[in-house]
């Protein structure tokens, strides 16, 4: 992976704001440090992993720069005879207050259910494939639990950290569509400024409106960025050829359009 695309994937991944702020739905938001990127050189990351492996080499290699944590471990899997249980993201190390952390990661990118008002179940994966309430049931009800177990605190014992001394963060980052020409009147208790863009269906996106602007769709290793002028765009007609590939597979592909060499929006087209 080039350096300069890394870079922006790391510029990318500390801009994303966390989805809440303090403590909301019984999880308390890891305060992610600041990072100065000018004194940052990223080091190469393992090549064809799913994007939510490839936020954990970033966040790691941000963290081990941060002077305020330690990283004590990351990624230890736990078993129970051949079975794996589950995996513990990160063991941190507070290094002013000697807290120890255990801190799950998780990017999500969610589009607004405009069916549904409550902000803590409309928030859905492009392809509904997955949900903002069952990944934080998840994170409270299994992954923390993970080091309660009697496999987690032997795990953690192994490693020469103390179980009984750790308190449990999430650092969970992500950027929100809303409708496209829909109103939302509120996200409470989720951060607003996690709104990145709007959704639409490509019967939308084939109005006139959207004729005279350019096109391009990023890979997924490109989600995490912010768009920008250095790739390929295509022409509206084209976008609706590829879009319509997409559609088929029943993918929701993100979409980059440039409407001027200034001013560039982000969406998603979904399939269903």
């Amino acid at each position: 992976m080039p350096y300069h695309f890394l870079h922006k994937q790391c510029a990318g991944f500390i801009n994303t704001p966390p989805l809440w702020n303090t403590e909301q739905f019984g999880v308390q938001q890891f305060e992610f440090p600041d990072i100065e990127l000018s004194y940052f050189t990223p080091t190469p990351i393992p090549k064809n992993i799913r994007l939510g492996h490839q936020m954990e080499y970033i966040c790691k290699q941000l963290l081990n720069h941060s002077k305020r944590y330690e990283v004590l471990l990351h990624n230890l899997p736990i078993y129970r005879g051949k079975q794996t249980l589950g995996e513990i993201d990160f063991i941190l190390k507070d290094t002013s207050t000697e807290q120890l952390i255990h801190v799950e990661l998780t990017y999500k990118f969610y589009i607004i259910n405009p069916d549904i008002t409550d902000p803590i179940h409309n928030l859905i994966g492009p392809n509904k494939r997955d949900a903002f309430f069952a990944k934080i049931q998840k994170i409270k009800n299994k992954q923390f639990q993970l080091l309660h177990s009697f496999e987690g605190a032997q795990a953690l014992q192994e490693n020469n950290i103390s179980p009984t001394n750790i308190v449990h963060q999430a650092c969970f980052k992500g950027q929100i569509f809303k409708p496209y020409d829909a109103a939302i009147a509120t996200l409470h208790p989720i951060n607003e400024d996690c709104i990145a863009g709007y959704w639409l269906r490509l019967d939308d996106l084939k109005k006139d409106a959207f004729e005279t602007f350019q096109f391009y769709i990023p890979s997924k290793s490109e989600w995490v960025i912010e768009p920008h002028e250095d790739v390929e765009w295509i022409v509206h007609l084209q976008a609706i050829v590829a879009l319509t590939t997409h559609m088929l597979r029943k993918n929701a592909p993100m979409v980059w359009m440039k409407k001027s060499a200034t001013d560039f929006k982000k969406f998603f087209v979904v399939w269903w």
